[in-house]
């Protein structure tokens, strides 16, 4: 997905953000914020992704702050919100896969732009997909040899892992993390301080701190096992906005939650819907 008209502004806010959690160094901020919108000024075009700015926004920022975890803070409450509300929603879930999915796209409400009242609220409320592809993918998940997870927030591992292990009875699933912090994405760290590592299987990392993911970084392995795979399970809308430019496949099944008007509109959804699409 390139970047619409309205990129530019929360991309803005976004190197905003990420500098007043980088330091509480006024002086630091100020430098940070300067720098990283020299990258956002000199690479903002409609031909570009966002994921691939927003990666150079966030390096620049730890570099001039030496803050290699600026959304630290911020994930700890996250998690926080998940382990309160996953037992509850855990009971009213069936052993099946739509209500397990359903589960898993209840914790994408989870956001960096988002307070923590509304996450906790929006979390609470029942999912109903605007796009509905779950069928299609079940059905192919029960035919093919390897799968990729491609998870998305560190709050939401909770929520992934009773579809993680549902997925895992009928083919070999592999749960992609970030290795290293970036925004409140999951790391190879946060499940290891979850003490979840076996729980999931096998975990990896994708070799590079990018939301989303950026290929031209990407480990060899990471990529060898993304072309290898015969699905991928796609989470967020970083996801979204990297992969949606390849190729249509019939591979890639996204599970989102659309909450910004330019990712909706390049689904085709209203705002704050959500979506299980296979592509």
């Amino acid at each position: 997905m390139k970047l619409a008209l309205e990129c530019y502004d929360c991309l803005q806010r976004l190197i905003r953000q990420a500098a007043n959690l980088a330091t509480d160094d006024t002086l630091l901020q100020e430098k940070a914020v300067g720098e990283a919108m020299k990258v956002l000024d000199s690479e903002f075009s409609y031909n570009e992704i966002s994921i691939v700015i927003a990666t150079r926004i966030h390096k620049a920022i730890r570099e001039i702050t030496h803050n290699p975890d600026p959304y630290w803070a911020m994930k700890e409450k996250e998690v926080a919100i998940s382990r309160e509300l996953y037992p509850g929603m855990k009971l009213r879930c069936r052993d099946n896969f739509g209500d397990y999915l359903k589960l898993a796209a209840a914790a994408n409400t989870i956001d960096f732009f988002r307070e923590p009242d509304i996450i906790r609220e929006d979390m609470k409320k029942l999912v109903n997909f605007a796009i509905d592809d779950s069928e299609r993918f079940e059905a192919k998940l029960k035919s093919v040899s390897k799968a990729l997870y491609l998870a998305d927030n560190a709050g939401e591992i909770y929520f992934d892992l009773p579809l993680v292990k549902w997925m895992r009875q009928f083919t070999r699933v592999i749960y992609v993390v970030k290795p290293s912090p970036v925004q409140d994405d999951v790391t190879l760290e946060d499940i290891g301080n979850a003490g979840l590592e076996t729980e999931f299987g096998t975990v990896m990392a994708t070799g590079t701190a990018s939301p989303g993911i950026v290929f031209t970084l990407a480990s060899a392995q990471f990529k060898q096992e993304f072309e290898s795979a015969d699905l991928i399970f796609a989470k967020g809308m970083g996801y979204y906005e990297s992969l949606s430019e390849l190729p249509r496949q019939e591979k890639i099944f996204y599970c989102l939650m659309a909450k910004c008007k330019p990712v909706a509109d390049s689904i085709g959804v209203p705002v704050n819907s959500y979506v299980a699409m296979l592509r």
